[in-house]
């Protein structure tokens, strides 16, 4: 046996079963009946315990404001509040701690770019770009900007597999074009955008690119510094984190020119009825009393999923992904919305001529959590001629046999109602 192979780290393996052990939720019978089956993690995934503990940990022990205490709680509180935007910083591999901001949610943080940046930058004649696929908050800040400054918002066509169209795309691009926010992974569709290449693209006319990471963060790894974004937003809920917190990742040299948007305690440095000066990065951005244990908490759902390897749950989900479009392809009259060959962890579907929420109803019975309707996609259901879809989102902690169970549920449903 070589050297080489002898020194090899041994693989992390992925077990679904121990997974499982970590979320207590996942335990509980629906209705005291039914196996909870949930698949609405586009909504808002589970916590593991590790998460829960830390949030009582802080509360029990540490309980205390961040940057205002010199004692020993509150000594404990910043360390832990700090370390957490460490690991996030680390987990987007972000070059520098005060690119990141916390903020509410991927919402805020994009709402905070384009009332901040967005006020700077964008004129009368100008134009925002954006694609076919974006969630509300990746359309309706921008449309709220450009009614206020007098600028235009265009879209990026896709197609009907749910693939956007590049060359399209491309001859979107004008010099009057002040930025492009783009979707990662589509929430309502699955798709995976290849926003590698579009950033590229766009950074060749000088144009800054957002990307709405909020789905894309919790199925795989995100290199912010390979990506060459300019911002990036997710939310700490969907990171098996707790609800409140969010993320914004700027490039340093952006941030630092971009105005404060709201005032108040934390962002300032001295203040005087004549003149206030602000504070330095990040805390220019975060006014006020922080959300401190969601900090602390999305800190423990990171090291959470370093423990487990984003490469390994990725792996885990297209298997499963693989497994679910095999396994609904069985279901009569049942119709995928989005075919993209890149997608991941969304099946989005219509039954026959079942009405969604009727579907939704029928599996809940069943002890099957899904979301059904228009998943804050609007235009999404615009582009396909319908109202609403059957959504099933996969986590790290799903597993073939709860595909099986919502597929026997879809049989189900398409027995009593179709």
């Amino acid at each position: 046996m070589s050297t080489n192979t002898l020194t090899q780290p041994k693989k992390k393996t992925f077990d679904v079963e121990k997974v499982r052990k970590d979320f207590p939720i996942l335990s509980q019978l629906v209705r005291g009946k039914k196996p909870l089956v949930y698949l609405d993690n586009a909504n808002t995934t589970q916590k593991p315990k590790c998460v829960i503990n830390t949030l009582v940990r802080y509360y029990r022990e540490y309980n205390s404001n961040v940057h205002r205490a010199s004692h020993y709680l509150g000594s404990k509180a910043d360390h832990a509040y700090e370390k957490g935007r460490h690991k996030v910083q680390n987990f987007l591999k972000a070059r520098h701690f005060e690119e990141i901001i916390f903020v509410r949610n991927a919402t805020e943080g994009i709402n905070l770019v384009a009332q901040t940046w967005g006020r700077r930058n964008v004129d009368k004649g100008d134009e925002i770009l954006v694609s076919a696929m974006e969630h509300h908050a990746n359309i309706v800040p921008w449309q709220m900007l450009c009614e206020e400054r007098g600028a235009t918002l265009k879209v990026i066509p896709m197609s009907d597999s749910g693939e956007l169209d590049l060359e399209a795309y491309e001859k979107l691009l004008t010099p009057q074009t002040r930025l492009v926010g783009l979707v990662h992974m589509s929430n309502a569709l699955g798709t995976v955008n290849p926003i590698k290449e579009m950033i590229a693209t766009a950074h060749k006319q000088g144009i800054p690119v957002l990307i709405d990471g909020a789905q894309s963060a919790y199925h795989m790894s995100i290199d912010v510094q390979e990506l060459d974004c300019d911002f990036f937003v997710f939310s700490g809920h969907k990171l098996y984190g707790p609800t409140g917190i969010g993320i914004l990742y700027g490039k340093r040299e952006l941030l630092e020119v971009m105005p404060p948007w709201m005032g108040g305690g934390d962002m300032i440095l001295t203040v005087s009825f004549d003149k206030t000066t602000y504070n330095d990065l990040p805390f220019k951005f975060e006014a006020g009393t922080p959300h401190i244990e969601g900090v602390i908490g999305l800190g423990a759902a990171i090291d959470y999923l370093n423990g487990l390897g984003m490469e390994n749950i990725a792996k885990h989900e297209a298997e499963l992904m693989a497994y679910g479009t095999e396994a609904l392809a069985q279901v009569p009259d049942l119709k995928m919305i989005g075919t993209a060959k890149h997608k991941a962890s969304v099946f989005s579907f219509m039954l026959g001529e079942i009405h969604p929420q009727d579907v939704g109803t029928i599996l809940d019975m069943e002890g099957i959590a899904v979301r059904t309707g228009q998943h804050c996609a609007h235009p999404v259901m615009q582009h396909f001629g319908i109202s609403a879809t059957v959504r099933a989102s996969l986590a790290c902690y799903n597993t073939r046999a709860e595909i099986d169970a919502l597929v026997q549920g879809l049989h189900k449903a398409h027995r009593f109602m179709g």
